[in-house]
């Protein structure tokens, strides 16, 4: 009875967009992986056999999984994380080096990546310590340990060279801001990416003067802005931003007029000026009506001067060489078709050949002529939009939407701390993966190798996602 109680409650909508994907998918790596010639799509010798086998495998862990008692993933959270923390730490020195990197373990046939198994040990992690008796977000020593949960496997994974899975790990935030999260952490990340790609895609550019460089006036004018913007939003003092804000734009605007009719300067000293000035009103205010909000909005101010200044010291010193150009070239810096951006821009030939309705299962030509490199992993989405053509990309598209949909709706009906945490956890990797991945396909973001969620040819990364999915899906059904 308690069996038939159980797969009453199991969210089998959420199971069913999961068998649609999976379906789908397989059908992409065999149109992405089939040689011309090919009369067996179940050989196991092909991709396609590998990752059919791949499947029912997972299918057998999905079920497993489900069967197990919710508790025993609460009881074993930190013992799990512990173990994939130490398998990392071994990958590090005894994996091969694949294609740069070594985050590949050799089990005979088998080859497994811990970095994709970490994701939903951390996930467990997270939610165990979160979901504590009279656990507070906002105190310095939780805050540090939940740091720690996520930094730990993120570095492990970059010692390993697999940069692009380590960042999935900033995915965990969006979790930390449904738990309560102050909101100006997450503008922060979201200004450190402006700054960023503002400060280096025009650090070579400069004004009509020859002398002030558009990517530094740029980001130094945006930060008086932000923080005129926040003194309003944090501290409703719309007289104080009008203040900031006039003290911008009318300086700006003389500095302007004797750089261009008197005689030319470096401007982006006159904005120092102006960042010192806003920042030591503010700390007098601090001082004065006793609101450590001024003091915060000062230290935002200081941090994004002193990240402009080091985004350039990290491009140049820190960044790998071909991850540099990847970034230049989706930032239109440099073109390298025949370099950096070829992989993209053979990817976004391949979708847009497909037209409306797509050449039709194995017949698209980029994809057997094999001009996508890695088109059964991280382009696999060029495979769908080549022969399925726009119907089938949106039909997928609207899939993971459906899919994200329900996570969310699931998410927020948990009874409990720890399944509500560990709910928003899986959101935040597969929102990650998806924008990513789909992103990288059509040349908005950085190619940075990471798979589309059950569609990407190997076992580790469709087992990776199966786990995070179905102990997501026990944790639902025993609530």
């Amino acid at each position: 009875m308690k069996r038939d109680s159980l797969w009453r409650k199991i969210d089998w909508l959420t199971i069913g967009i999961y068998l649609m994907l999976v379906v789908f998918g397989w059908f992409s790596v065999c149109g992405a992986s089939y040689q011309f010639g090919d009369t067996d799509l179940l050989d196991f010798s092909t991709r396609a056999g590998k990752q059919f086998v791949w499947i029912i495998c997972s299918f057998g862990l999905g079920f497993m999984l489900l069967m197990l008692e919710r508790d025993l993933y609460e009881i074993f959270a930190y013992f799990i994380y512990l173990l994939l923390m130490i398998l990392l730490v071994v990958t590090i020195f005894i994996a091969p080096d694949t294609k740069g990197s070594r985050s590949w373990l050799i089990l005979g046939p088998v080859s497994l990546q811990p970095a994709e198994f970490a994701k939903f040990a951390t996930a467990l992690a997270l939610a165990k310590f979160m979901g504590a008796y009279n656990f507070v977000l906002h105190t310095p020593r939780n805050a540090l340990a939940i740091l720690g949960l996520i930094f730990l496997p993120l570095l492990l994974i970059i010692m390993q060279r697999e940069t692009g899975s380590a960042l999935v790990y900033f995915s965990f935030f969006l979790m930390l801001y449904r738990e309560g999260m102050p909101g100006v952490i997450l503008f922060s990340g979201i200004s450190a990416v402006l700054y960023f790609v503002v400060g280096i895609r025009y650090s070579e550019v400069m004004l009509p003067d020859g002398l002030t460089p558009v990517g530094q006036y740029a980001v130094l004018a945006i930060i008086p802005i932000f923080a005129a913007c926040m003194v309003w939003i944090y501290q409703h003092v719309w007289l104080l931003a009008k203040r900031i804000l006039g003290l911008t734009f009318i300086t700006l605007a003389l500095a302007y007029a004797v750089n261009r009719w008197i005689f030319p300067f470096n401007m982006v000293w006159v904005e120092w000026g102006i960042c010192g000035v806003v920042g030591i009103y503010l700390c007098y205010l601090a001082a004065r009506e006793r609101h450590l909000s001024y003091l915060l909005i000062t230290l935002f101010m200081a941090g994004s001067v002193g990240f402009l200044y080091s985004c350039d010291h990290f491009f140049n010193e820190v960044l790998e060489p071909h991850q540099q150009v990847r970034i230049k070239v989706v930032l239109g810096m440099e073109e390298d078709l025949a370099g950096a951006g070829y992989n993209v821009n053979q990817s976004k030939i391949a979708i847009g050949s497909g037209g409306f309705l797509g050449k039709g299962f194995l017949n698209g030509t980029q994809t057997k002529l094999k001009y996508v490199p890695e088109q059964d992993t991280d382009f696999i989405f060029c495979t769908v939009g080549e022969e399925e053509g726009f119907v089938g990309a949106a039909t997928v598209l609207l899939l993971f939407l459906t899919l994200i949909w329900r996570l969310i709706y699931v998410a927020e009906r948990q009874s409990t701390v720890f399944g509500r945490v560990y709910g928003y956890s899986v959101l935040g990797i597969f929102l990650f993966h998806l924008f990513i991945n789909i992103g990288m396909v059509l040349g908005l973001t950085p190619v940075i190798g990471i798979p589309l969620p059950f569609f990407s040819y190997g076992g580790s990364s469709l087992w990776g996602f199966t786990i995070l999915l179905f102990i997501f899906l026990r944790i639902d059904a025993g609530r």
